[in-house]
């Protein structure tokens, strides 16, 4: 929508919003200390309206400056990533561009698989929301629940998937050039003093 588009529409959207809360032309002037003739050139569209006039209106009708001109609705916020299934787990990528850091939210089925180890550049982190997570990282064989997190380095020979116990729901984040995570913490407080 053009600005123009957008400015004529403000003076009939004055008048209405005026009409409904049954305010007159001299009662907005006093509320606002902007002379009738001007509100009345505002409504009218003989006078262009601008933010030192608006503003004084908006706050005398207690509504938001949004709804005096009419701006446009802001889009949707919300990530629509496409799921991409392969070998029975979704992920659902996070990131967009291409290279660098990527993150995954990740949903393993309730199934028991043979661990097959491999080994890779880069570097990972998981952090599992939901269930429970098998982790083969070289001799060691873990298991992850909800709330815990692994990081390693994919040349160490490594494997994850379900437990066989139920799903499993987890974020992978991987670095290819073997960027590693850096999380920061407050240290915990130590002595009962406050």
């Amino acid at each position: 929508m053009a600005v123009e588009d957008v400015l004529a529409g403000v003076g009939p959207r004055l008048r209405r919003i005026r009409k409904e809360r049954k305010v007159t032309l001299a009662a907005l002037s006093k509320a606002t200390g902007i002379s009738v003739s001007t509100l009345s050139r505002l409504e009218s569209g003989l006078r262009r309206p601008s933010l030192e006039l608006l503003l004084p209106i908006a706050q005398a009708h207690r509504v938001p400056l949004d709804e005096l001109v009419g701006a446009p609705p802001v889009g949707d916020p919300r990530v629509r990533a496409k799921p991409i299934v392969h070998g029975g787990r979704t992920h659902w990528p996070l990131t967009r561009q291409p290279g660098g850091l990527q993150a995954f939210k990740v949903l393993e089925p309730q199934r028991r698989l043979e661990p097959e180890p491999r080994t890779h550049e880069g570097y990972e982190w998981l952090y599992v929301l939901s269930g429970r997570l098998r982790l083969v990282l070289g001799e060691h064989d873990l298991v992850l629940t909800a709330g815990e997190a692994a990081e390693f380095d994919t040349r160490v020979p490594h494997w994850f998937g379900s437990t066989g116990e139920g799903p499993v729901e987890f974020l992978s984040l991987f670095g290819p050039q073997g960027e590693r995570m850096h999380v920061r913490a407050r240290p915990a407080r130590r002595g009962g003093g406050g």
